[in-house]
């Protein structure tokens, strides 16, 4: 459905399609889809159903122009994004924020860095404390261009473009940042769009963006006022809707500042479909890096690692681009690392499932220690983890450092009779950095 709809084949049915899997994938993920992103994502497909033209074969539908309200709620999402997430910055409290330190190793502590990230983070502190600033001016500030005249909202799409270049090369979001950077475009009109447009283009697209005129010859006049009862009732629903989405995504925008309960009675309808959310992104920054490690033992003694796919694991191994992938059992390790086994109990139910040689888990790795047959005991261990300083990497190409921290998840092993019992216990863990 996905490719039809890039194709530009029967759009609105195929945007229905794609809406309905990723629900139906966000629901059954549970532990696996609870990310802002997903949200972005369910939001934007609803509003895109009543933004594309009609019809299986529409191409740039100049007789259907794209609802008022529906190009609104698509950029005001766009908006949300960015305001919301710079409001959150100064409403949590984190004082990263406030003496301009947040950035200073924000390219090491992210789910996923890549190597592009690696030497920005070594650049000076001015650099990362002019990023600080410019964060909280663009998402506080410039954004409030979408509301200005149209000369405002293109200048303002050429600041945070490049911007949203800059963090998906830096740092794996996923398709957040793809998703931010497509709705973007919508800051831009078609006259903007045919200016820059390449001349051997412009008299094509200005060819079909041409109104044909077709009037309707007698015969044709019984179906073509059917066509427009129907057309004025999809209308009416598709208003109520859009207008239901505004008003529930601008009360969760309001309930940042405002604790008023009625607010948010009609909001929690919608709250399955995932449609009218609200947005927040880095409100307290990372102190630290830990990696989650599952080992294996036949004896207790001597451990093996299984082998990350993405995470940061093996010291000279440069951290990837995998964005707009997005590996969510590598990203869900990330966040358990920063709690406890207790509070994600997928570090444990993996650890369980490694002692079986299960394929479905074994298939989130890079490879399996054990081909032979299942280890005997299998443990979770936490590592802090730095990027290495420049020297450090011309001396030994490494690109990152480690420090043992400890134990993290029980010691599992497996028993003749197939139970499975806990060996060792974990202590709590002194997270550096994060005291």
């Amino acid at each position: 459905a996905s490719v039809l709809l890039f194709l530009n084949v029967w759009p609105r049915g195929m945007l229905a399609i794609c809406f309905v899997c990723f629900l139906s994938f966000v629901s059954a993920g549970q532990d696996f889809s609870g990310y802002q992103s997903d949200g972005m994502l369910l939001e934007a497909g609803f509003i895109s159903f009543f933004f594309a033209p009609p019809g299986f074969r529409p191409g740039l539908a100049p007789n259907h122009p794209p609802p008022r309200a529906s190009l609104f709620l698509l950029q005001w999402e766009w908006f949300r994004i960015y305001f919301q997430s710079g409001a959150v910055k100064l409403l949590s409290g984190d004082p990263q924020w406030r003496d301009f330190t947040a950035m200073d190793e924000y390219y090491q502590n992210g789910p996923l860095p890549t190597w592009i990230g690696w030497y920005v983070q070594h650049l000076p502190h001015w650099f990362h404390a002019a990023t600080v600033a410019a964060t909280l001016v663009m998402e506080l500030g410039l954004v409030w261009m979408l509301f200005l005249p149209r000369r405002w909202r293109i200048l303002c799409f050429f600041i945070v473009t490049p911007w949203q270049i800059g963090v998906i090369l830096t740092a794996n979001y996923a398709f957040l940042n793809y998703l931010v950077l497509a709705m973007g475009v919508l800051l831009l009109d078609d006259p903007f769009l045919l200016k820059v447009a390449p001349r051997r283009w412009k008299r094509r697209l200005e060819g079909r963006l041409a109104k044909p005129e077709n009037p309707a010859t007698a015969p044709e006049i019984g179906i073509l006022t059917f066509y427009r009862g129907w057309q004025t009732a999809t209308r009416v629903v598709s208003s109520l809707l859009l207008a239901w989405v505004a008003y529930a995504t601008s009360a969760q925008a309001f309930w940042m500042y405002t604790k008023a309960p009625g607010l948010m009675l009609p909001v929690r309808v919608l709250e399955p479909f995932r449609i009218a959310n609200s947005y927040g992104l880095f409100a307290v920054m990372t102190r630290g890096r830990f990696e989650i490690e599952f080992q294996g033992s036949n004896d207790g003694q001597n451990w093996a690692a299984y082998p990350f796919r993405y995470k940061p694991q093996v010291l000279d191994q440069p951290p990837g681009i995998y964005a707009p992938y997005q590996p969510r059992f590598d990203w869900n390790l990330w966040f358990a690392s920063l709690g406890t086994w207790r509070d994600y109990p997928i570090v444990p139910n993996a650890e369980v499932r490694l002692l079986g040689n299960e394929k479905d888990v074994l298939a989130l790795f890079a490879g399996n220690p054990f081909t032979q047959k299942p280890p005997r005991q299998i443990r979770a261990v936490l590592w802090q983890y730095w990027f290495t300083t420049l020297a450090e990497k011309r001396a030994t190409g490494l690109w990152w450092r480690r420090q043992w921290i400890g134990l993290y998840a029980p010691t599992l092993e497996q028993g003749e009779d197939g139970k499975i019992r806990v060996v060792e216990w974990p202590s709590v863990p002194t997270r550096r950095g994060m005291e």
